[in-house]
């Protein structure tokens, strides 16, 4: 089985990650995953720079750490996709399929209402998946769920209790949402728990791990870390 990490976030661009590019790569080497995804803050969430900047400029700092996590994974046998975690007042979406020129491409989204932005991506061909939608914390107002604009849910997120992923769980069985999970990682190999994706065979780019999830052939795994 091949693992890929589906969500994951890195310093600089990050604020609130404690670990770089080239160290989370390093460490999902070691523990034999086939491939990760970059999963950073967006503009609209806690991304490491002044929004009040240039469009262009926030989205080549956003995407300069998925540049240094490939160029470190290149050289050591790591495969590392793009990807991107959309904030709206603590509801948040994982996006994958889009690059940096879709993005350098469509200013218009900084502008948009959370649901039409969604929609947009989905009909670019991007898989959203909510993530940790059943997620509680005094900063978040109150609970929002979008099973119109999504694909699928994260049903087993690493850094969230057994009580709130079995809520997930329900929630994406009973709208017939695609199962999903991920690390939500900000500390490479200080974390305590993983979670992510299992397939059967390797796969080269975004498109066919897309592909794969929405064929349903995959496993959801989860483990604990040692010390």
């Amino acid at each position: 089985m091949f693992r890929y990490e589906t969500h994951l976030h890195t310093y600089p661009v990050s604020r609130c990650a404690r670990a770089t590019a080239e160290e989370t790569v390093d460490f999902y080497k070691a523990k034999g995953y086939d491939g990760i995804f970059i999963t950073n803050h967006f503009l609209d969430g806690n991304i490491n720079m002044d929004t009040d900047e240039p469009y262009e400029k926030l989205i080549r700092f956003y995407f300069s750490d998925y540049h240094a996590a490939r160029e470190r994974g290149e050289k050591i046998g790591l495969k590392v996709f793009p990807g991107v975690e959309l904030s709206y007042k603590g509801t948040d979406f994982l996006v994958y399929g889009l690059d940096e020129k879709w993005y350098l491409a469509h200013p218009e989204i900084e502008y948009m209402r959370k649901s039409e932005e969604l929609t947009l991506m989905r009909l670019a061909g991007a898989l959203i998946i909510q993530a940790h939608p059943f997620r509680e914390d005094p900063w978040i107002d109150h609970i929002r769920l979008f099973p119109r604009q999504v694909e699928g849910v994260e049903v087993n997120n690493a850094g969230q209790t057994d009580f709130r992923n079995r809520m997930a769980a329900l929630y994406a069985g009973e709208y017939g949402l695609l199962p999903f999970a991920g690390s939500d990682n900000h500390v490479a190999g200080r974390n305590k728990r993983l979670a992510g994706i299992e397939l059967e065979e390797s796969v080269g780019s975004v498109r066919d791990f897309i592909a794969a999830i929405r064929a349903g052939t995959y496993t959801i795994f989860s483990e604990e870390i040692a010390g």
